[in-house]
């Protein structure tokens, strides 16, 4: 959200411009909305976790845990936006791919019925490559955290 600082902070983005910034479609999109997105420094996203995710009814059978790679898939899905909103790149075509994942680790289950706050900032922005460090929280706990790298390219042909 716009706090009134002239840091260029935008946001909220609803479901419809998160759409616009990323490719994914159900049941890949991870993003629901954007709170606040700094271009060029940070994002905050939201993501809803509902028993309805496909991925619940095997993981785990009375248990129903999300699983830590679409945890991480969710920081870089709202690293994806924060990096096409920075770099100008909506209507272009090009994608943001995932390149690396360091230093990952896991601290509280995600279950259903939860908001999971999804904070991702830029640690080095390029055109072609973009290094992120993002956190996963749920009610203010940090459920995941990971450093990850992504490169900006054309679709395939």
């Amino acid at each position: 959200m716009t706090d009134g600082s002239d840091d260029g902070a935008m946001g909220p983005l609803d479901i419809r411009q998160v759409m616009a910034a990323l490719p994914h479609r159900y049941p890949m999109l991870l993003v629901d909305r954007v709170e606040s997105l700094v271009p060029g420094k940070s994002i905050r996203a939201i993501k809803a976790v509902t028993i309805n995710e496909p991925f619940f009814q095997g993981h785990f059978p009375g248990r129903p845990i999300m699983p830590g790679v679409l945890i991480i898939e969710a920081m870089a899905q709202a690293a994806g936006v924060l990096a096409v909103k920075s770099l100008g790149l909506e209507g272009t075509g090009k994608l943001v791919y995932f390149m690396a994942i360091d230093d990952a680790k896991f601290r509280v289950p995600v279950e259903p019925g939860v908001l999971m706050a999804l904070e991702v900032e830029f640690t080095q922005m390029r055109k072609s490559a973009s290094k992120f460090a993002g956190r996963a929280l749920v009610d203010g706990k940090l459920a995941a955290q990971a450093s990850f790298m992504a490169m900006i390219a054309d679709p395939p042909a």
